[in-house]
C-alpha cells in the first residue's frame, strides 16, 4: 500500500496502542528498552500531558508511528509549553514514502492547536539533514560533550533564553523513568542529577538551579561526570572539561528547533540555552 493510502490517526495511549508502539519501536532499533511500561510512563503519566503524535495504519497493521512529548520551559523568562520530538519508527516495506514527514506535520499541527509553543529536540548527523530540509526546523547548535574535572555548586551570570522548567512533580516523574538509575545531591545552589551511562565509572550529569523537594538526595557518586548539552551559566573551561574526542563519538548531536505559535520566539539563541540529559532524554 501506499504511504498516501494509510489512515494516519493521533497517537494514544491505551494498553492496544502502547503494546503496537513497543513492538514497532524495539524491532526497529534491535532492542527491548521500548516496553509498554516504559512507554506508558513516558507517554501517558508525564504531568506536563499526554503525548502528541500520529501514526500510520495499513489496516489493523501499525506502519510508522511518530511522537512529541510535552514538557515546560521558561523563554526569556516566561513559562511556555512545548514539546520535545522523541520516538519515530517506520516498518521497512513502508520506508521511503516521505511518512516520517508526513506524519511530524500532522503532529505539529495537533500540538498547535493543543496550544503548544514550539517543539524543540536533539538530533544526530543522519535525521539533522531532514528536520531542517524537510520540517523547516532551526540548526540551534551543536552540545557539548565530555567529562568535567570539576562539580559546579553555582552559575555564574549569563543571559539564558531558553532553560527547561523543572517544578517539583515534573522532576519527579523525570526521575521515575523506569528504564533510568540516577542519583542525585545538592551543591551549594545547585540541585544535581546523575544517570549512569553504558560506560563503566562514567556518569551522565545535569545542573538545575532547582531548590524544591526531592525525594532521595544523596551524595555525588564515585564517578567521572559526563556533561552532554550547553549551559551558558556554567563556563566550561572554569570546570576542567575535556571533550569527548570526535572519532569516539558516535554521532554529533545538534538542538534543533521550530515555534509553533507566537508564544515563543521564531529561532533560539545557541549561546543562550540550557540544555541538559534530563530535557531531551538519552537516558
Amino acid at each position: 500500500m501506499t504511504a498516501q493510502a494509510l489512515a494516519i490517526r493521533p497517537a494514544g495511549t491505551t494498553p492496544a496502542l502502547l503494546d503496537a508502539y513497543s513492538a514497532l519501536l524495539n524491532a526497529s532499533f534491535a532492542t527491548d528498552k521500548f516496553n509498554p511500561a516504559a512507554l506508558a510512563w513516558r507517554y501517558r503519566d508525564n504531568p506536563a500531558g499526554t503525548v502528541i503524535g500520529a501514526d500510520a495504519w495499513d489496516g489493523e497493521r501499525l506502519a510508522a508511528h511518530y511522537v512529541a512529548c510535552p514538557l515546560e520551559a521558561r523563554i526569556d523568562g516566561e513559562l511556555v509549553r512545548g514539546l520535545v520530538s522523541l520516538n519515530t519508527a517506520t516498518r521497512p516495506d513502508y520506508q521511503g514514502q516521505g511518512l516520517f514527514t508526513r506524519l511530524a506535520e500532522h503532529a505539529y499541527g495537533l500540538g498547535r492547536d493543543a496550544g503548544y509553543g514550539f517543539v524543540i529536540g536533539v538530533a544526530n548527523a543522519n535525521s539533522t539533514p531532514g528536520f531542517l530540509r524537510k520540517l523547516a526546523f532551526q540548526d540551534a547548535g551543536r552540545l557539548h560533550a565530555g567529562v568535567l574535572a570539576r562539580l559546579p555548586n553555582r552559575f555564574e551570570t549569563a543571559a539564558v533564553q531558553y532553560q527547561g522548567a523543572w517544578r517539583e512533580d515534573l522532576l519527579a516523574w523525570r526521575l521515575a523513568n523506569p528504564d533510568g538509575r540516577y542519583a542525585t545531591a545538592r551543591r551549594g545552589g545547585l540541585t544535581c542529577v546523575w544517570a549512569r551511562t553504558h560506560l563503566p565509572f562514567v556518569q551522565c550529569g545535569a545542573f538545575l538551579p532547582y531548590s524544591g523537594e526531592l525525594a532521595g538526595v544523596g551524595r555525588a557518586p564515585m564517578a567521572a561526570t559526563l556533561f552532554i548539552g550547553l549551559e551558558p551559566r556554567m563556563p566550561l573551561g572554569r570546570h576542567g572539561f575535556l571533550p569527548i574526542p570526535k572519532r569516539l563519538r558516535p554521532s554529533p548531536l545538534n538542538l534543533i528547533w521550530r515555534a509553533l505559535g507566537e508564544a515563543a520566539p521564531k529561532a533560539l539563541k545557541p549561546d543562550a540555552a540550557a540544555i541538559n540529559f534530563l530535557d531531551f532524554d538519552p537516558y
